[in-house]
């Protein structure tokens, strides 16, 4: 049965060796990326654990947060090999903004700025999962190249050519 829907529906085109795949250098990215989430997710319940009156609890989220700054800059790194090999700088961006959150929130923890420390890292962790989930939905492909066109000098263009072979008219007053 054909229906009228069906007449609109583009064909899928057959897979090709040029088809949309992730390459290692973005499954590296990947990987980093889903271990900051794990790190990162460990967090508020180390903190959780030692507001609950455990003050192993305090160690444990200090140590947690040695790995989730380390992992970020993990993270860091894999962003600009994914930025060089598949030329997208968007991950990078965003993990760079992500870091440096991390890294004032890391300093605000152990200064004891609470009310730095606490909201930031709120905003950190949701931030990090919206880039989880980016990473994740779709592959990340080599961008093409951009081709553009050379400039030319005034003097290679074809019509410029032309006119500077013709000889030049002299001027004088007898015309």
């Amino acid at each position: 049965m054909v229906t009228a829907a069906d007449e609109f529906r583009p064909a899928v085109p057959a897979r090709s060796g040029t088809a949309r795949r992730t390459r290692p250098s973005a499954w590296a990215f990947r990987a980093v990326v889903s271990a900051h989430v794990v790190a990162i997710f460990g967090q508020p319940v180390f903190a959780g654990v030692f507001l609950s009156g455990d003050y192993d609890g305090l160690r444990l989220h200090e140590a947690g947060a040695n790995v989730t700054t380390s992992l970020g800059y993990v993270q860091l790194i894999a962003a600009v090999a994914v930025w060089v090999r598949l030329r997208r700088a968007g991950p990078f961006l965003a993990t760079l903004a992500l870091v440096a959150a991390e890294t004032v929130q890391y300093f605000a923890g152990m200064g004891g700025a609470l009310w730095l420390h606490l909201p930031l890292g709120v905003a950190t962790i949701a931030a990090l999962v919206v880039q989880f989930v980016d990473v994740w939905r779709r592959p990340l492909e080599r961008r093409p190249l951009e081709r553009r066109p050379l400039e030319r000098r005034p003097e290679d263009r074809p019509e410029r050519a032309r006119i500077a072979a013709a000889p030049e008219r002299q001027e004088t007053g007898d015309e």
